[in-house]
């Protein structure tokens, strides 16, 4: 096991955010209109092509802000029969070594989630898993609506289905995802503690490192 010296996240919010139920029902009854971005709608056409040259009927994964791309490497490894989707808004990012080739069943974009999020729910896409690891927390009160679960593009998530799961270091995080989720879902889903057997991403790893707790929610939304 590595050493590292993460430190843990700090806000002044100890609890689920008062607003979190409030702002999600706006979200619901009003959906984002924004415009999309030309560069957008060339990543979903370049996802969507390498998903059909490898095998169009293979169910797809979407992982969701995958930084440096391990854990699509990971994913594309665990599902071997799945088409594995990784996007991150930084090239950058994309671009920085692996701990391996990325497995011919799996694909790297650049674009911005709030764009291709919609773009694959206007397609007509429906994931079979949706992974969202270690987002940014964006931990100060004022920040609810950055959170992904206070996002005006939240409720696209329920459109594009399959068994979504969220990890973080932060507890609050997750609990608010849960019952976002949940609220998505129609059903109660559960904040847990986790603890990886393999990590799956740059940041779990210094995290699983440093001695933090990690937390996890999971739910299927069809």
């Amino acid at each position: 096991m590595m050493q590292a010296d993460s430190r843990p996240i700090s806000s002044a919010q100890s609890t689920v955010h008062a607003d979190l139920e409030k702002l999600l029902r706006r979200h619901l009854a009003q959906p984002l209109r924004k415009p999309f971005a030309a560069y957008n709608e060339r990543a979903l056409a370049s996802a969507l092509a390498a998903h059909a040259a490898w095998n169009g009927a293979a169910p797809l994964i979407l992982d969701a802000g995958c930084g440096v791309g391990w854990s699509t490497l990971h994913l594309a490894r665990m599902f071997p029969q799945h088409f594995v989707i990784g996007v991150d808004q930084s090239a950058d990012r994309l671009a920085r070594g692996k701990p391996a080739e990325l497995p011919a069943n799996a694909v790297l974009v650049r674009a911005d989630l709030v764009d291709f999020w919609r773009l694959l729910a206007r397609a007509g896409v429906r994931l079979d898993r949706h992974y969202n690891l270690y987002p940014n927390p964006w931990p100060k009160i004022g920040h609810l609506a950055r959170r992904w679960h206070g996002h005006a593009v939240f409720p696209v998530w329920r459109e594009l289905g399959g068994l979504v799961e969220c990890r973080s270091n932060w507890r609050i995080y997750i609990e608010e995802m849960a019952l976002a989720l949940g609220w998505l879902a129609g059903v109660p889903v559960v904040a847990e503690p986790y603890q990886p057997e393999q990590t799956m991403t740059p940041f779990e790893q210094k995290y699983l490192a440093s001695g933090h707790a990690l937390w996890r929610c999971r739910v299927s939304l069809g």
